[in-house]
């Protein structure tokens, strides 16, 4: 999986450095120059759909135990998303930390893997929704189907997954049995499961993952805290289309808000697709080159706006990922109670 990461990282950081170079350098320095330190303020921009975010997976987690202030929340959930978006992890090592940071705050370690599991579930669901909603605006601003068939397909095959996905986490004891799997495997090569791999404490920890299940049924019970968690993971993702939004006027080419929509969202479907990219290099480019093409966005303002995105995602993530190793190494993390 490294040499599969580090290949994908080598290949995303080659196509980006040659779609820079040929759309030239001058034209991206003068759009940059041209918009100055005012595309700085979508930095701190970004804490609103953050925070959006926040509010519904506190939800699932007031389900399941006490709940973290909101402030820790939202320092736990900007780590996830700058793991995710600057980190080599395959958009899975994110979640991982947000387990281990959830449960150093007292929360039992089954619960809050239960609540990160399924926020991802949601997220999929409403960035499902987000992205259809961008394929319809996308489709009655081009007055044609043919440059996003591929993407129709995808968002057909798209549902089938989430459904799937949705069935194996309410019926088929997922993790119990991934459980099973692994304790055979290690049985049969004299190994054992190692003791880190159990999400709970002492006796319990035999049954971690059983548990793990059982708490994922519960939230499944919930079904208008679901709903509403939903709803405000949309609100966020609207939210950061007006980073898209801003960041154009502020380039001097503004569009309208539907195509920066449709310009979002979909960049967002391909980004999640080809998930194995570190960060999303050069699959971010050539999407927004892509659709932006489509959309009437000329290919130096597209590469120009993915640059003022990555720009955004370092100065917004790099002091989360600080005070996480931080806390991590430094400090240590604080003992459950």
């Amino acid at each position: 999986m490294k040499l599969v990461l580090r290949t994908a990282l080598v290949l995303g950081l080659a196509v980006m450095i040659v779609l820079v170079v040929r759309e030239g350098g001058p034209p991206i320095l003068t759009l940059l120059s041209s918009a100055g330190w005012i595309l700085l303020l979508l930095v701190p921009l970004h804490a609103l759909p953050l925070l959006l975010d926040v509010l519904g997976w506190r939800l699932l987690i007031q389900r399941m135990a006490h709940t973290p202030s909101l402030a820790v929340l939202f320092w736990i959930a900007s780590i996830r998303e700058a793991i995710d978006r600057l980190l080599p992890v395959a958009n899975v090592g994110g979640e991982i930390a947000g387990i281990r940071l959830l449960s150093a705050t007292g929360i039992e370690g089954t619960a809050a893997a239960a609540t990160v599991v399924f926020e991802l579930l949601l997220t999929l669901v409403s960035q499902y929704l987000f992205i259809t909603l961008g394929i319809v605006l996308a489709l009655r601003s081009t007055h044609s189907s043919e440059p996003l068939g591929g993407l129709l397909l995808g968002l057909g095959c798209g549902l089938v997954l989430i459904a799937l996905l949705a069935a194996l986490l309410r019926y088929g004891s997922v993790f119990e049995r991934l459980e099973a799997f692994l304790h055979r495997l290690l049985r049969m090569s004299r190994g054992a499961l190692p003791s880190g791999w159990a999400l709970a404490d002492g006796p319990d920890a035999a049954g971690s993952w059983k548990q793990l299940d059982a708490n994922i049924h519960r939230l499944y019970e919930t079904r208008a805290r679901l709903a509403v968690t939903v709803f405000w993971q949309l609100c966020g993702l609207t939210c950061g289309t007006f980073e898209t939004w801003l960041a154009l006027r502020w380039l001097g080419h503004p569009v309208d808000f539907d195509d920066c929509v449709a310009l979002e969202s979909i960049a967002q479907a391909i980004r999640q697709l080809i998930f194995l990219v570190p960060a999303g290099l050069g699959v971010q480019e050539a999407g927004l080159i892509g659709l932006g093409d489509v959309l009437g966005l000329a290919p130096d303002v597209a590469i120009t706006l993915s640059l003022v995105k990555r720009m955004r995602e370092i100065l917004f993530g790099v002091p989360a990922l600080i005070s996480w190793q931080w806390v991590e190494g430094w400090r240590g993390l604080p003992r459950k109670t």
